[in-house]
């Protein structure tokens, strides 16, 4: 029997899409990666009965990078990265194991069929799936079609069954304009903000950003913002008057009359008409209008309007928002959220899409009353070839789905019906008077028919006080006229829904990258989000369009963008070629890269303008080894200590406090150590900030603290304070936190594992001795007698932690409370060195330490 492949893009798909196919008769198991499941069952396919195989990826299996050296800021000129640095295709995640999953899984396999994300990013992850599986399945007879690719739009029994039952080929341009699109991203964004990275940060030391970054969508992006901010600042406000009238239609009834002029900004002129008017005493009616007028129904819901309405209706940013939608997509509660579409296609199954609703608690009358009535045909929107628009594809309450999802799934579901429904029809009264010379008018509005709006009750027509019946040549008494004094007021600052508007109309990034370019320039600090989701730029956002501006108004501008864009598409049309599109825009952003760098001095006048120097900038913290002066400790991100009189600048871990460490000095180097915490709950060591920059020794990378530092004789080294193995990661070493009293603590130097031991101990040693069993260091502990847990009212006690009973009820592992990426263990970490004295290193692993010993340990997990 001949075996199908099947994948999908997220395991969630994966399942329901076996669901469905299956019709729930199948067995699943977890794959080797542990991350995706795969469903097996029997079936036909081709005519013949088949074994199917169905299972995931977690998004894209690749990424694109540089190669070796490249990747390391200090040893290659950014311009090298436009052409002469090579890429490669690296995994992704290499902790899931992925190409090696889908070579597992998909050999011996005679067929596959991938059911990616019917997008470009889909197309693409079809042929990164294709080239870890193709070598290893059966090659295939003659031209026998092996390769199938599924298009759908939603997770409902009949759309996966019409996909299964019409596959299709991958599209191998639309792949190629993804892989053009990673690389002019990667050289482009890369280049540039590794240049003004570096530049900037080593003059400055209050830019509070760590890191600079340019980016091809994400700077015309933050130019909008800074460009309605502009307008803002340049506004000079403009006194104008306007008149108002006041007649009485009842005893105790009057009407409001709005002046034809609308406003002057001379104010004599706005008198002399005052003057003309206050001394009448009747108005006069010269028209009087009544027209039936209709609200339209919305068109049909796409991505960029579904995330503009998710940020001025809901406050949900559209990242949240993207995310929300995905996972209510797959979940099977809507069609693919990611489409241009407002169009529905003339076979949409509107009605059965539509009887889904008919007993929902919140909309059941309104569905079932267009159910019988008959539904109206949504309004012809735009057809951009995708997916169909934003549609619920089940009912679901407030209780199933909760919080952010429900509101999303709520508006959704009742634009689908809004767009079914009838356009909401309304009359519109206006009565145009006389008072002397001059005209005024008042309107009103009622409501005949409600239509869309009784599902969109925030669409509703505003109830308006009812004008008196009255024809040409009525006259009604002045209650008073008066001129009003009024001053024009400024733009305010963007919403993301304007500028999600903004990107839309000029082309920037897509309806799927968008949610990421805005996400991307609040997480740089160069806008904020204020109260409404208004974007608000910082100093830094400010200086740098500006510093664009001055330098290359094209980099900031979204034309030269929006013109990458379109060769793109063409791409994805087959209309263009791949490596010429590449070669040429590279070409023309390379020429921009050497004239920003020759320029830059432009540029730099306006950031020493804005910001302070190194050198003026954080307070004095620990003595330089090389000068012996005090260094300042820079706080805004990236913290790092600078050496004014040395012209030095050392980087620090992040995402934690730094405090001096006792005044206590490296060995190796004469600086004074500082202690980085990530708090109370989390993990802390000490750091000699040369080395931290500088390794000392062969086995140390940069970025290693004193937890990690292989110096034989040094007190505070891995050398001196590792334990043992960690129980948890296979690089990573125990290490004794000597400042940690009375609530001591050994913390893994790779990962994020914490034991909370001894407490109230007064001291705590790492002995020169190790355990016979597991070979372990030993731990002296003296305890004060009063507070001593030891039994029989002992005070000291040597024994190992993984090993000694009564240690093992005074340890309590956990998971540090935050912890910066770089500290986290993974693939390729070294393995930790030993502390001498003629013992195995403790982060080797030892193979003769007994798994009951580790268990033990483990189960103190919480």
């Amino acid at each position: 029997m001949k075996t199908v492949l099947m994948v999908a893009e997220k395991p969630s798909l994966a399942q329901s899409i076996a669901k469905i196919l299956s019709r729930g008769s199948m067995a699943s198991h977890k794959g080797l990666n542990g991350a995706c499941s795969v469903h097996e069952y029997t079936g036909t396919f081709a005519g013949q009965p088949v074994r199917f195989k169905m299972t995931s990826v977690c998004g894209h299996v690749m990424t694109l990078d540089f190669l070796g050296k490249y990747n390391k800021w200090d040893k290659v000129d950014p311009a090298e990265l436009f052409s002469q640095a090579p890429t490669e295709k690296k995994e992704a995640n290499p902790k899931l194991n992925m190409v090696k999953f889908l070579q597992v899984e998909g050999r011996g396999c005679d067929y596959i069929v991938l059911w990616l994300d019917c997008d470009k990013e889909g197309e693409n992850i079809c042929f990164e799936v294709l080239d870890a599986v193709l070598p290893v399945m059966n090659k295939a007879h003659s031209s026998e079609k092996t390769v199938f690719r599924a298009r759908f739009s939603s997770i409902t029994d009949t759309d996966i069954c019409n996909a299964m039952t019409r596959l299709g080929e991958p599209d191998h341009n639309e792949a190629l304009s993804v892989d053009a699109r990673q690389e002019l991203d990667l050289r482009i964004g890369c280049a540039f903000t590794r240049f003004q990275t570096k530049y900037f940060q080593g003059k400055y030391g209050d830019l509070d950003s760590s890191l600079i970054s340019f980016g091809p969508c994400q700077t015309p992006t933050l130019g909008f913002c800074v460009e309605r901010h502009d307008k803002i600042q340049s506004f000079k406000p403009e006194t104008y008057w306007v008149l108002q009238a006041k007649v009485n239609t009842d005893k105790d009834k009057s009407l409001l009359l709005d002046w034809d002029r609308v406003r002057v900004f001379d104010r004599e002129i706005a008198q002399m008409f005052l003057n003309m008017t206050k001394l009448e005493k009747e108005a006069r009616v010269e028209a009087t209008s009544r027209k039936e007028k209709a609200k339209q129904r919305p068109l049909a819901l796409n991505t960029v309007e579904m995330l503009r309405v998710a940020s001025s209706a809901l406050g949900m940013g559209p990242q949240h928002a993207m995310q929300t939608a995905e996972r209510l997509y797959t979940q099977g509660y809507i069609s693919y959220p990611r489409t241009e579409t407002t169009h529905y296609p003339e076979n949409f199954d509107l009605k059965g899409s539509l009887r889904q609703q008919a007993n929902h608690p919140y909309w059941a009358d309104t569905v079932k009353r267009l159910l019988a009535e008959g539904i109206n045909r949504p309004r012809k929107g735009h057809d951009a070839g995708d997916h169909p628009p934003i549609t619920p594809m089940r009912s679901a309450t407030e209780a199933e789905l909760g919080g952010d999802a429900w509101r999303l799934y709520e508006y959704i579901t009742r634009h689908f019906i809004a767009t079914v429904s009838h356009d909401c029809k309304y009359l519109q009264s206006t009565i145009s008077f006389r008072i002397g010379p001059e005209l005024f008018t008042c309107s009103g509005k009622t409501v005949i028919s409600p239509g869309f709006t009784e599902i969109m009750p925030w669409q509703n027509v505003p109830l308006e006080e009812s004008l008196p019946t009255c024809q040409k040549g009525d006259t009604f008494a002045v209650g008073e006229v008066k001129m009003l004094e009024k001053q024009t007021s400024p733009p305010d600052y963007l919403t993301e829904a304007e500028l999600i508007t903004l990107m839309e109309k000029h082309g920037i990034g897509t309806d799927a990258s968008i949610p990421v370019h805005i996400n991307n320039i609040c997480q740089r600090n160069y806008v904020t989000v204020e109260s409404g989701r208004r974007l608000k730029p910082t100093n830094l956002g400010i200086v740098l369009v500006h510093g664009y501006y001055k330098i290359d108004a094209e980099l900031v501008l979204p034309t030269i963008r929006s013109a990458v864009e379109k060769q793109l598409n063409l791409i994805a049309q087959g209309k263009a070629d791949y490596r010429q599109v590449l070669g040429h825009t590279l070409d023309v952003f390379k020429r921009k890269f050497h004239y920003f760098v020759d320029s830059i001095a432009g540029m730099d006048e306006l950031m020493e303008v804005s910001f302070s120097p190194l050198a003026a900038t954080g307070k004095p913290l620990s003595r330089c080894g090389k000068c012996h002066r005090f260094m300042k400790y820079i706080q805004a991100k990236p913290s790092r200590l600078h050496c004014s009189h040395c012209d030095e600048t050392y980087t620090l871990p992040q995402n934690g406090t730094i405090k001096l460490y006792k005044e206590l000095r490296c060995p190796l180097d004469d600086f004074e150590l500082v202690l980085w915490s990530s708090g109370s709950r989390g993990k802390s060591y000490p750091l000699c900030p040369y080395c931290y920059n500088h390794p000392p020794f062969r086995d140390m990378k940069k970025g290693m603290g004193c937890n990690e530092c292989t110096h034989p004789t040094c007190q505070h080294s891995l050398s001196m304070l590792g334990i043992g193995q960690c129980v948890e990661c296979e690089s990573g070493v125990l290490v004794l936190d000597p400042t940690s009293g009375p609530k001591w603590k050994v913390a893994c130097n790779k990962c994020n594992v914490v034991a909370h031991c001894f407490e109230n101990a007064y001291r705590v040693r790492v002995s020169a001795d190790t355990c016979n069993t597991c070979e372990a260091a030993l731990l002296d502990v003296d305890f004060n007698k009063a507070k001593s847990p030891l039994p029989g009212d002992e005070t000291q006690h040597t024994g190992c932690v993984f090993c000694d009973p009564i240690f093992q009820e005074l340890v309590e592992l956990k998971h540090a409370a935050s912890c910066h990426p770089m500290h986290r263990g993974g693939p390729g970490r070294r393995q930790g060195r030993g502390r001498g004295r003629g013992r195995r290193p403790p982060g080797k692993p030892n193979p003769r330490r007994p798994k009951d010993k580790m268990s033990a340990l483990a189960a103190y997990f919480v």
